[in-house]
Parts: structure tokens; sequence; C-alpha cells
């Protein structure tokens, strides 16, 4: 079969195991090991499933991942989501929907320990829709703030969507990280503001809280001063050299478990429940990352991402032109694929198209975590939403895809502002000392 039929053929029926709801890393396996074994030989089909597995679980890189999931599965533990959440009312609780401003910037900061969009969206959620609802915010503005907030841990270190686009490129995690610092609090700036316009103009959508006072405010403070001392060591000790990001995933790690004890809210069964989610989420990414790099071996025998390359360098329209195709179709691909299947499946392919037309790789890997966050709130997949449902089943579904789209208009716009300044992006890396 002709190569560029074959890879055609692949993808189509792709698609059709998404459609079917196979698992995103059986469906790209199964294709990616039966499409090389077509494009070249089932001898050699074998080898390279055999080589893959390999070199994906022993890799060293990936070593980071475990050590930050497990910090953020600890953290949790350590009821550092009421601490994020109290801080933040009791210094933006007053202001018009103050409630759901404070549920967006708590979500930010609990990002920075977690790195799940999902475990950000559940674990939030539980803290602030009880406190929206008896304080009578519309069911909408409640459920689709910390929905849409909750996407937040993908973009604010440590992302594990960003340590598997840093693995796949090859491009510094470190460096990454630190690019996706102001973006990601321009983010949550940005859907803060959407609560407000909103609520300033109905205020029956979310009515302001109750004033609290300068001493109220600083004590409230000392709920999360270790976690904002963990934050700063580990992103100011990769911005200096001081880490690596596998060390500071391994420094996170035990930071996690010494405020857990400190706190003595960590429980032996808290330890232990711990170890085997961490497991069961790294062992995940791993097939799905494992399975993504067959299916992307056999897109290079068909030689479809260079074929692709060159058409798309060959088009005579402004670079800019075709990075807003591609962000469009992110946008398409985020509405059926959660994040981190989209950007693992995608990479690969525009990785080479990126390189060709003269983008920064630091700042694509930025951009496209940030449009791949608007799938996670987008019908019909909209994983995060499904999560709110999953938690408050009482809540219809309508009603929370409802509210999330002027946060979706938000992500638009931070997306447009980081497509012509690019500086935003790549401003903090270039300080970096390695």
């Amino acid at each position: 079969m002709n190569p560029n039929l074959l890879a055609i053929v692949g993808i189509i029926v792709l698609v059709v195991l998404f459609i079917l709801r196979m698992p995103v890393a059986y469906a790209m396996g199964i294709v990616g090991f039966a499409g090389f074994a077509l494009a070249t030989s089932l001898e050699g089909a074998f080898a390279i499933l055999g080589k893959d597995f390999f070199a994906t679980f022993s890799s060293g890189a990936l070593t980071v991942l475990p050590m930050f999931v497990f910090m953020g599965v600890i953290m949790s533990y350590t009821g550092i989501s009421h601490r994020l959440f109290n801080c933040a009312y009791k210094w933006l609780g007053q202001l018009p929907g103050g409630l759901a401003v404070a549920t967006c910037y708590a979500c930010a900061a609990f990002g920075a320990c977690c790195g799940s969009t999902n475990a950000g969206a559940a674990t939030m959620s539980k803290v602030t829709v009880p406190e929206m609802i008896k304080h009578d915010y519309d069911v909408s503005m409640a459920t689709a703030s910390v929905a849409s907030a909750g996407s937040l841990a993908i973009m604010i270190p440590p992302s594990t969507v960003l340590i598997i686009y840093g693995v796949l490129t090859e491009e510094s995690i470190g460096k990454l990280f630190i690019a996706g610092i102001i973006p990601g609090i321009m983010l949550a700036t940005i859907f803060a503001l959407t609560v407000y316009i909103m609520c300033r103009r109905n205020p029956r959508l979310g009515p302001p809280g109750e004033k609290t006072t300068l001493k109220e405010k600083m004590r409230s403070l000392l709920g999360i001063t270790e976690v904002l001392i963990l934050f700063v060591f580990i992103m100011g000790g990769i911005l200096i050299g001081f880490f690596t990001p596998t060390e500071a995933g391994a420094a996170g790690a035990a930071g996690a478990l010494i405020i857990g004890l400190a706190r003595r809210q960590l429980k032996w069964k808290d330890l232990l429940t711990g170890f085997a989610e961490t497991a069961k989420i790294s062992a995940m990414i791993f097939l799905i990352l494992t399975c993504a790099t067959i299916f992307g071996h056999f897109m290079a025998v068909t030689r479809v991402p260079f074929i692709l390359s060159e058409w798309l360098g060959e088009l005579a329209l402004h670079p800019i032109i075709i990075m807003i195709m591609i962000v469009f179709g992110y946008l398409i691909g985020g509405c059926f694929m959660d994040s981190f299947a989209l950007v693992v499946l995608t990479v690969p392919v525009l990785y080479p198209v990126i390189q060709r037309l003269g983008f920064d790789p630091i700042w694509f890997g930025v951009m496209i975590v940030l449009v791949a966050e608007m799938g996670v709130i987008t019908p019909p997949v909209g994983v995060n939403v499904y999560v709110i449902k999953g938690v408050f089943p009482e809540i219809p579904l309508e009603k929370i895809f409802r509210g999330v789209w002027p946060f979706i208009i938000g992500m638009w716009i931070c997306a447009l502002i980081i497509m012509f300044f690019p500086q935003i992006v790549t401003f903090l890396p270039k300080y970096m000392s390695y």
C-alpha cells in the first residue's frame, strides 16, 4: 500500500476507535503497531514495540513525572485546598462574585501543588461549590468557575503535560516550567476578571461576600506559607540552576511529605494510598506515551510529518496565519480528546512544522497547552465538566456547560495575547542558567 494512503487509513481508524470509546493508549498502540507492520514487516513491528516500551519505562528524563505526581497526591491529603480557598476568600471575597474570584486564584495555587487538571477540579470543587451555593450563587457560575480554573493545573508548573512535551521534543523541562508561570497567572487573572465583570453586571450570579479585616487577611496567609516556600524553592532552584527538574521533583515530593507530617494531617493509610495513586497515574501516563511513540514511528515511516512540514512551509501564507490554523485544529481536537492525549498524539507530527516555520519551541509548548486547556471544558468531551458532574450528580450537565462559555472566551483572549506578544512566555526562560 502507498505510504501516504496507509497513513490516512491509519488516522481514520484511530479516529473511529476514539469515537468507539477505546482507551487512547490502546487505540494509538494498535494502529501504530499494525501500521508499522504493514509499512515494514511484522518482525520490525515487534522489534519497535519492545524497544519503545523499554525506552519509555526506563527513561531517566521521565523520572521527574512520578515525583511531581506524588507531590500533588500527598499535598491533597494535607488540607491545602481548604487553606488556599480560605486565604483567597479573605483577600478577594468582598468583590462582586468574590467566592468565584477566590476560586480562580485558589485553583491556580492548587495547580502549583498538583499538576493534574482532573484532580484540581475534583478537589477544589468539593471545597468551593458548596460554599458558593450556600451564599446563593448561580449554579452555572459556581460550577463553571471551578471547572475552568481547575484547568490551570496543566499550565502552572509542575505541569505533567509540559513534562511530556519536553520529553517528546527534547526541550528543557525547566525552561518549560518557568515559561508557564506568567501565562498561568495571567489566565487566572482573566478568569477572575470574567467573574468580576459578569457579577458586577448581574449581582444575582454571585453576590459580594463579607468584608474582612487586615488582621484576618494576614492570618490567612499563615495557612499557605509552607506551600509558597516550597513553590518558590522548587521553581527558584530550577531558574537559577540549583536543581534539575528531576531533582526539583524529588525535593517537591520530600517537601510535601515534610509538610504533611509537620501538620500531622498525613496518616499512614494516606501515605500508602498516595503511593498506590502515584503508581497508577504514572503507569497510565507512561503507557499513553509509549503507545504514542509507537504511533509516531508509524507516522515517521510513512513520512507524513515531513511531507506536512514541507507543504505548510511552502504555503504562501504568513507563519502566524499557519499558527492560527494549528491552534484552531487543537481547539477542534480538544472537543473530542483529552488534552494530555491530544498533545502526545500531535506533537511528534507538528514539531517539525514549528521548527521549519521558525517559531520558538518553548513558546509553542505553552501555547498548545493553553489551547488544550480549552478542550477540558468544551463539549462534548469536556472532561472537567464531567468531573464536576461526578462530584455533584444532582447538578444538570447542561447547566455546567452553559456557564463555561465566558471562560472559553477568556482563554481565547489569553491565547491571542500570547500569540502576538510571545515575550510573555520567553521572558523568564532567558534568565535561566542552563
